[in-house]
C-alpha cells in the first residue's frame, strides 16, 4: 500500500490524529523559538481548511519526573498555535482518558485539539517509561482517538 499525503484524503468530518514536533524552548512558560509550531501549520491548515478535526499530539523535552510537568507542559505551544492560526485551540491537560475523549467527541469540524505533552507518560511508575518506549497499548489507545493519522513530526 502506497503512502498517501493529506491531501489526497477527504478530511471532511474526520478526526484527524497529527503527530507534529512540537519541541519547542520553553522556559518560565515562554516559548523561545516558535519555529517548529510555525512549521506544522500548512498541515494543520489544510486540515482545517477541509473540514478535519485535527487532534495534534507531541513531545516536548525530557520528562524524568512530576517536577517537569510545569515547565514542560504543552499550554504555551496551545496558545501560541491559537495565536497564529487566529481561531481558538482547545488545550486538553491529559493525553489519555475520560477528559481527552470527551474533548474529542465535543469538536466541530474545523476545530483544533492539542494534547498534554506525551512525554508525560513516561513518568508513570507501575508502567514505565510509555511513550519513548513506544508501548503497544498506549499506541493503540492514541490511534482510537483517530480516523485518519498524519505525521507530520520532522523530528521523530
Amino acid at each position: 500500500m502506497a503512502k498517501l499525503i493529506v491531501s489526497d484524503l477527504d478530511l471532511k468530518g474526520k478526526k484527524v490524529l497529527v503527530r507534529v514536533d512540537f519541541n519547542v524552548p520553553i522556559k518560565n512558560g515562554v516559548i523561545g523559538d516558535d519555529n517548529r509550531i510555525v512549521a506544522a501549520l500548512p498541515t494543520i491548515k489544510y486540515i482545517i481548511d477541509h473540514g478535519g478535526k485535527a487532534i495534534l499530539l507531541s513531545h516536548l523535552g525530557r520528562v524524568k519526573s512530576d517536577a517537569d510537568k510545569k515547565e514542560l507542559s504543552l499550554r504555551p505551544v496551545a496558545e501560541r498555535l491559537s495565536e497564529l492560526l487566529e481561531k481558538p485551540v482547545t488545550f486538553v491537560p491529559e493525553n489519555e482518558g475520560k477528559e481527552v475523549e470527551e474533548a474529542i467527541d465535543n469538536m466541530k469540524d474545523g476545530d483544533v485539539v492539542v494534547l498534554e505533552n506525551t512525554r508525560f507518560q513516561d513518568i508513570d511508575n507501575d508502567f514505565g517509561k510509555r511513550e519513548s518506549k513506544n508501548d503497544p497499548k498506549l499506541g493503540e489507545y492514541w490511534a482510537s482517538l483517530g480516523d485518519v493519522f498524519v505525521n507530520d513530526a520532522f523530528g521523530t
